[in-house]
């Protein structure tokens, strides 16, 4: 099954790079990226394009200027330019296992969208990893890790799990299965039923907002934590502001209690303004 990744940066390069080879050596390889580009400079482009002429990836570009965090709308106008069917989403700062595309393609199904794990680094072994290591698959061995220095064994459980225990560790957790920007995947035909992401909200719940209105369509959530993994890599978040979380809070608050399915603030609603100007460029 041919689908869409889709992943928001912004003016991260080096963390770019990283995401990026991560996602040349899937297993699972039927597959275009989509690079939702929340306004970064010519260092950005330049990484894409160095990986363009390096791999044989199938990718897209969707830039827009910079106003901020609008994470919302980029991956709005990203979904609009996905050519598949099935749309897996991460984030331009987390480093895919080798099978990471894999169990989203095993495990789709109608009716459900599915909720992936990830391993959170601490700085100084984020700023380790080198392209290499992503290559050649360290950078999400839960063993080479535990040798850079990573205490937390348990954590890394979703990186070595295996598929028979990985199953079994997924039906047991009590960990929600929400929708998680970082690794979560549904049908392309559900994302437009709810008019994709709501443009209103910057950072803080925006992406678990979209997943609650998955949820009150009836597309219910799976865990995949300990099957489909990645490992986050860390950098300073400028752009978390307690005004911006305060405000999404309220938004979440109102979807659940109207159990509102299709936001009246999204894909739809950016078609009909179109006056930012945007670029998509396809490989």
């Amino acid at each position: 099954m041919h689908v869409s990744v889709i992943f928001t940066t912004y003016n991260q390069p080096r963390w770019l790079e990283k995401v990026l080879w991560g996602f040349s050596v899937q297993n699972h390889t039927d597959f275009e990226l989509i690079v939702a580009d929340d306004g970064s400079g010519r260092e950005t482009r330049a990484v894409i394009d160095r990986f363009r002429a390096a791999s044989r990836q199938e990718i897209q570009h969707v830039w827009h200027a910079d106003r901020g965090f609008c994470k919302c709308a980029i991956l709005n106008r990203a979904i609009v330019a996905s050519n598949s069917d099935y749309l897996i989403f991460t984030d331009g700062d987390c480093v895919p296992a080798p099978d990471f595309v894999q169990w989203h393609v095993r495990l789709a199904a109608r009716g459900r969208f599915l909720s992936g794990g990830y391993v959170k680094l601490p700085r100084d072994v984020s700023q380790r990893i080198s392209t290499e290591d992503v290559i050649s698959g360290n950078a999400t061995s839960a063993a080479w890790l535990a040798r850079q220095g990573m205490r937390r064994p348990a954590n890394l459980l979703k990186l070595s799990a295996g598929p028979v225990v990985g199953s079994l560790l997924d039906g047991l957790t009590s960990t929600r299965a929400s929708w998680n920007g970082h690794n979560a995947s549904t049908w392309k035909a559900a994302v437009l039923a709810a008019n994709g992401f709501d443009e209103r909200m910057q950072y803080g719940g925006q992406d678990r907002e979209f997943g609650e209105r998955l949820t009150n369509m009836g597309i219910r959530g799976r865990r995949i934590r300990y099957r489909a993994a990645c490992v986050h890599l860390d950098h300073d978040r400028g752009y978390a502001r307690p005004e911006s979380i305060a405000r999404n809070r309220i938004i979440r608050e109102e979807t659940r209690r109207l159990r509102i399915e299709r936001t009246a603030f999204g894909i739809e609603q950016a078609r009909r303004r179109r006056s930012l100007p945007s670029t998509a460029d396809a490989a």
